[in-house]
């Protein structure tokens, strides 16, 4: 019988496939390391599809908002453009007692005896009467000049009217193209005028005021309408 050589066994069962414990370890090693970096990378990939499902939110978010805002803005526009007041034509603006004159317009250097007082119109001063409040009597002649460039001239008796109405007659008018006075010994409490036109009020509450105004406010029936109302005579007492 020839002896066994244990060394030799050994190689051989070593070549024929026999992997080291240490070669082992090794190996076991490196697939620690890879779970450990695959799982890493499973969490940043997860980060990241997170991320961009937030921005892909945020993205929609944004031109929903938009087009909400867009929507809301067509419904604001289209409901008050369905919801205001038609203009009205001040030809079809009827006033109560409304009294018209057909007067001349000639620039004169002298007073003028008018029809009515106070004046709705007729020969008148050079220079036209600055718009505003007054709390003093305005000179008639240049108070007509302003008629002409188509302005208003509410006036009142101070005997009838108080501080409280004139605050609320001052309230009523508008800002420009307007002309308050007070006006002693008038026909009634208030009198507005325009150009060629007059109507006796019975207070500051008469509602026939604010229809004069629609009808006859900066009306193209003046002899010079749009005309400044400003840069003329300011009369003692113009308070605005």
């Amino acid at each position: 019988m020839t002896p066994r050589n244990d060394d030799a066994t050994r190689s051989s069962s070593s070549a024929a496939g026999g992997v080291p414990p240490k070669a082992k370890d090794q190996a076991k090693k490196l697939s620690v390391k890879e779970e450990r970096e695959a799982r890493r990378a499973e969490k940043v990939a997860a980060h990241l599809a997170q991320q961009k499902k937030q921005q892909r939110n945020r993205r929609f978010g944004i031109i929903g908002g938009s087009v909400a805002g867009v929507l809301a803005v067509g419904l604001i526009i289209t409901f008050v453009v369905t919801s205001a007041e038609p203009e009205v034509d001040p030809a079809s603006i009827a006033v109560g007692d409304l009294q018209t004159y057909e007067l001349t317009a000639n620039h004169v250097t002298t007073s003028v005896d008018y029809e009515q007082t106070p004046p709705a119109g007729g020969d008148h001063n050079g220079v036209w009467l600055n718009c505003g409040i007054y709390s003093e009597p305005v000179p008639d002649e240049n108070a007509v000049h302003a008629l002409e460039h188509g302005a208003v001239w509410v006036t009142y008796d101070p005997e009838q009217v108080d501080e409280a109405g004139v605050r609320t007659l001052r309230d009523s008018l508008p800002d420009n193209y307007v002309v308050l006075s007070p006006y002693p010994g008038i026909p009634a409490p208030v009198v507005a005028s325009a150009w060629n036109n007059q109507v006796l009020l019975d207070g500051v509450g008469d509602e026939r005021l604010g229809d004069f105004v629609k009808k006859f406010w900066r009306s193209n029936d003046a002899p010079e309408p749009g005309a400044a109302c400003t840069g003329g005579l300011n009369a003692p007492g113009k308070v605005a």
